[in-house]
């Protein structure tokens, strides 16, 4: 027998492999958000195509700059770069121009994923830091919004998606003619903030409410992201996790204070929460593995983001409340490990 043909692996657990890769996993994301970023497109036609386009493929030419620059292999092919653009266009205003779209875009790659090491090693949200970003810099922009389902969203542009920098969009066309009040911040959570309005459960399940480009159908992100759970690409305990205690606390506001305070249905359904939970609150580099880790993550998100939305200078709180459970992952899973078998307890 020759000796030199026999290889004994030593290695530690698990020993069983499911066959998934990255690569895998991550492809399957894109699938679920693709018919999110379709109806968004829908909903305010060109210059929410262009917004998409343009956030992904920023977002690809920016990994590829630093796999050159870095002489690292290309990694593209994970279509990590690809979910972060997705994601990032889909927390934008339809109506972001698409220069600044470049700026979140870079800033999501550079500063979110490449400076920590590249996948995996990034601790917060990639495409949440991008848009946290444009968030400081262009707060004017950010806050603009276009009314939904413009019967001529599919033949003009949103006047602002092309302007250049320091130039303010031409008053020509079609969308000159509506109303400058529907490009002011009309959002459900704007409106019941400042106006005291609540909006309809049919428009924000529906998507008929004004909102980011893929914040707007929680039917839809609900549907995608049973997709993800189901093939187990997803934790499904986390999502379940932010929405719960969101609704708990602001059931307990309304609670003491009805006339204030909305009911939880519309706090769940209204701006970037449910996509959030769904989509970014998730992610595996950035969210903790421990069981009972993720409820207290998950719970955390929840509450810190109505907290922001009820006493906060912002309308919107999600993107914060998740960059600081971000933050606070490695110190989670610290806390809640589970008890190893057989030892005992830790003494206090």
């Amino acid at each position: 027998m020759n000796l030199h043909t026999t290889r004994i692996e030593l290695r530690t657990s698990p020993h069983v492999v499911k066959g998934l890769s990255v690569e895998d996993i991550m492809f399957n994301v894109v699938l679920a958000l693709l018919p999110i970023a379709a109806f968004s497109i829908w909903q305010y036609g060109l210059s929410a195509l262009v917004l998409l386009l343009t956030a992904t493929v920023t977002c690809l030419l920016t990994e590829r700059l630093f796999n050159y620059w870095s002489g690292e292999p290309n990694t593209l092919s994970d279509w990590s770069a690809t979910i972060t653009g997705l994601l990032l266009a889909l927390t934008l205003p339809p109506s972001f121009p698409l220069w600044m779209t470049v700026v979140a875009g870079f800033v999501a790659i550079a500063l979110g994923k490449v400076m920590f090491g590249g996948i995996g090693h990034n601790v917060f949200n990639p495409a949440l830091v991008g848009r946290a970003f444009v968030q400081a810099a262009f707060p004017v922009s950010i806050s603009t919004w276009a009314p939904a389902y413009a019967s001529h969203r599919f033949t003009e542009f949103i006047p602002t998606t092309l302007t250049w920098p320091l130039m303010t969009p031409p008053n020509i066309g079609p969308w000159a003619k509506q109303a400058l009040d529907g490009f002011t911040g009309a959002t459900p959570l704007a409106r019941w903030k400042f106006e005291h309005v609540a909006t309809a459960p049919y428009d924000l399940l529906t998507g008929a409410a004004t909102a980011s480009s893929g914040e707007t159908s929680a039917i839809l992100i609900l549907l995608c992201g049973a997709y993800l759970a189901a093939r187990r690409f997803m934790d499904w305990r986390i999502p379940v996790a932010v929405l719960g205690s969101a609704a708990l606390v602001a059931f307990l506001f309304q609670l003491w204070n009805p006339a204030r305070f909305p009911d939880p249905g519309f706090v769940l359904l209204s701006g970037g929460l449910m996509l959030g939970a769904v989509f970014m609150a998730t992610d595996m580099a950035t969210s903790p593995v421990t069981p009972r880790g993720v409820w207290v993550y998950g719970a955390l998100i929840g509450i810190v983001t109505v907290v922001i939305r009820y006493f906060g200078g912002l309308t919107e709180g999600v993107m914060y409340a998740i960059l600081l459970g971000n933050a606070l992952a490695p110190l989670i899973d610290q806390y809640m490990q589970p008890k190893v078998f057989g030892s005992a307890g830790r003494k206090t």
